[in-house]
């Protein structure tokens, strides 16, 4: 029997917390990883290139995880009743239920983070609180059945720590060896709490406004659906 991943996918995704988790996710035996859009039509990712799901909602297996990545899309992703209706059946049956920097929004709007520990990418933190969650330090945060990351690249750590908890860390390492995961950033600062002040400086405004973007349409989804 094949190990179903889940991934629900939507225009503006950030190709990388997809095709990161994804790419280790897929060297694990007996897994099938189901990428599906509403109608299993093509969408087109934040770098300018479409990704072809193999499901659309209607003929998607049930998942043993989903896997929620996150992207600019996400802003209209939690505001799709289709989608969100569909994650939130799929999490119903599902042993595990994660996600990826900002697709924590999308578990948060199908009712998947309240009373939760979650993170999601260091820019929309505060947010968490209005899905029901909290905030927890870490670049993978383990609550139960809900595992989630933190920005984009979180997804490549995320997976890992997803098949070590879910089948074994000897699995694990040698799928990173297999990968030559053994990163060396030539740059410190991938992070706020590393980040030079005058780089934090530059790029804190532009997550200001999402982070209130983001806070707007978690409103907007309560008063609508109050």
């Amino acid at each position: 029997m094949a190990f179903n991943i889940v991934f629900p996918i939507f225009p503006g995704i950030t190709q990388l917390d997809f095709t990161g988790a994804a790419q280790m996710l897929t060297y694990v035996p007996d897994v099938q990883l189901c990428v599906v859009t509403e109608h299993g039509e093509p969408v087109e990712t934040d770098s300018g290139f479409d990704l072809m799901p193999r499901f659309s909602f209607g003929n998607c297996p049930k998942a043993d995880m989903v896997c929620v990545p996150g992207g600019a899309g996400v802003f209209e992703a939690v505001n799709n009743d289709a989608l969100v209706e569909f994650v939130a059946d799929q999490c119903r049956n599902a042993r595990y239920i994660t996600s990826v920097c900002t697709g924590a929004f999308i578990l948060g709007a199908a009712g998947q983070l309240e009373g939760k520990k979650a993170t999601t990418h260091w820019g929309y933190t505060s947010a968490l609180e209005q899905c029901g969650a909290t905030f927890t330090e870490g670049r993978v945060v383990i609550d139960g059945n809900l595992i989630t990351a933190g920005g984009v690249t979180s997804g490549i750590d995320f997976s890992l720590a997803v098949i070590g908890e879910v089948w074994d860390d000897t699995l694990a390492k040698s799928i990173q060896l297999r990968m030559e995961y053994n990163p060396h950033p030539p740059f410190v600062g991938g992070h706020p709490s590393l980040s030079e002040p005058g780089v934090l400086a530059k790029v804190q405004p532009f997550y200001d406004k999402a982070l209130a973007r983001m806070q707007e349409a978690l409103s907007a989804r309560k008063s609508r659906l109050n």
